[in-house]
């Protein structure tokens, strides 16, 4: 059971990082990166990791993605203009990636023992988990916060067009 439902997930998972991709409108996008996120939420979930499936839900399916979808919206990003991308992307950057892709299958082919997961250690409980991270890792985590925000108030003042007032960013966001 646990086969067919990683199977199903990974496929969503896939499938929402293609469509990600395919997408012209960036909140369709979006929408398609908060089903990439649950499905990796669930393959957590299946791996035995409750509390980073749980994490992963809140913190990114639920939060960052609000924040991004709040951004797009601000930016009121139109129709872009869409190109048939660049010359040499496509002279090196479709023979880079089935290199890559041939080179991954064959490591996964190789492999040894693929498939076959122990636990060594005992399991860390929540109490533990919180711990380090509250405590040793304050400073990475807070940064990251921080950063996260200095890049949403960046890409709100590249977005205000030159001469407008705050009114004017509130009215075209209501």
């Amino acid at each position: 059971m646990h086969l067919i439902l990683f199977f199903v997930f990974a496929g969503f998972c896939l499938a929402g990082a293609v469509n990600l991709l395919l997408q012209s409108h960036p909140i369709n996008s979006a929408l398609s990166l908060i089903v990439v996120m649950t499905s990796l939420a669930v393959l957590y979930l299946l791996l035995g990791a409750e509390f980073l499936a749980i994490a992963q839900i809140i913190v990114y399916s639920g939060a960052i993605m609000v924040l991004f979808t709040l951004v797009v919206m601000l930016l009121n990003a139109g129709r872009e203009e869409r190109t048939l991308g660049s010359r040499v992307a496509r002279i090196v950057g479709f023979p880079a990636v089935v290199a890559m892709l041939a080179v991954l299958a064959t490591v996964i082919l190789r492999a040894q023992g693929l498939g076959v997961a122990a636990l060594n250690q005992g399991i860390t409980s929540t109490q533990d988990l919180s711990r380090v991270l509250f405590h040793e890792l304050l400073l990475p985590f807070e940064v990251t916060s921080v950063l996260i925000l200095i890049a949403i108030l960046g890409a709100v003042a590249l977005a205000r067009a030159e001469g407008a007032t705050p009114g004017d960013i509130e009215r075209t966001a209501k």
